[in-house]
């Protein structure tokens, strides 16, 4: 899973398309891809949240 991770954010494109339902991720599961955009969402808003 961490590699999936680290895949992500070194592509931020892919992010974007798997957020779009564009693309999907071999061998995860939905709940696991759902896991994975969760924790980017909060972990922009937090990021927001410390710059506002």
């Amino acid at each position: 899973m961490i590699n999936i991770v680290q895949f992500l954010e070194k592509n931020p494109s892919i992010l974007e398309l798997l957020k779009e339902k564009k693309v999907s991720l071999l061998g995860v599961t939905e709940l696991e891809t759902r896991s994975i955009l969760e924790s980017y969402e909060k972990d922009l808003s937090t990021k927001s949240m410390l710059w506002a």
